[in-house]
């Protein structure tokens, strides 16, 4: 049976570790050429560089630092994948940071650093795609998918994380901007929006008072994991998704609908 992805080129912002390093994983066993666009190889959560554990498992990784802040790195990492493959079909927006402060703590600094990477980053990384695509024939009835890693936390508010919250409210805006406008050429733009996800790291994300309030907003019985939001974005890469752009699909065990 033909893999989803088969020969496909696919940046992952942020795969090094998490979510990212996840999708890059599912990415890679349905065929696609995965570029992994971090600032380390280090993952978060431990274990071997995600572009190791992929050629072991038999496919095709590169890793390229890029701080996706700046448009000079974000260019390269396009051109540099582009003359390796030939075309970039597919985009996921993953890179993120967090502040993990509410409006009257968070410092001009805090919300400097979440805004260059979770949303300029973003931007930087959708303009150099999208540049990219409207060059490219249509393959499957698309010259390119984007995927950004929003989060419910952009469609309602997030306690105690104020710079974070409004990040994903901007990344669930321009998804919706990018598809209608590119999709008269055949370019695509939808969203990912996890809910509560283990990744394995540490720190405020898995502080008690958090684990409870997530269970408490989350009908499903557990909590999400890294593979649940790489399963989505792994539909919305393929060529099964049709005549759908501009949607954000919430992957978060049913907590916006309670």
């Amino acid at each position: 049976m033909t893999k989803r992805l088969e020969g496909r080129s696919a940046i992952i912002t942020g795969g090094s570790s998490g979510i990212g390093r996840a999708m890059a994983r599912r990415f890679a066993r349905e065929g696609a050429h995965v570029v992994v666009a971090d600032i380390t190889t280090e993952a978060v959560e431990g274990g071997a560089p995600v572009c190791d554990v992929i050629v072991e498992e038999g496919g095709s990784a590169l890793f390229l630092k890029t701080d996706v802040s700046s448009k000079a790195e974000v260019d390269a990492l396009v051109g540099e994948t582009v003359g390796r493959f030939g075309r970039l079909d597919i985009l996921v927006n993953n890179a993120v940071l967090r502040a993990g402060k509410p409006l009257a703590e968070t410092e001009e600094e805090d919300w400097d650093r979440v805004m260059d990477v979770s949303l300029k980053g973003a931007y930087l990384c959708a303009r150099a795609a999208v540049r990219q695509m409207l060059t490219q024939e249509i393959v499957g009835e698309a010259r390119g998918r984007l995927i950004n890693i929003s989060s419910q936390h952009g469609h309602i508010s997030a306690p105690e994380d104020f710079a974070y919250g409004v990040s994903k409210a901007g990344n669930a805006y321009m998804t919706r901007q990018i598809a209608a406008d590119y999709a008269r050429d055949y370019i695509i733009c939808n969203a990912v929006a996890p809910g509560k996800i283990l990744t394995g790291k540490g720190g405020r994300a898995v502080e008690p008072k958090w684990i409870e309030y997530s269970h408490q907003r989350t009908p499903w019985p557990r909590l999400g994991t890294p593979e649940d939001v790489a399963n989505a974005a792994l539909f919305l890469a393929s060529d099964e998704a049709t005549f759908l752009t501009g949607h954000t699909l919430f992957v978060d065990g049913g907590w916006m609908a309670a």
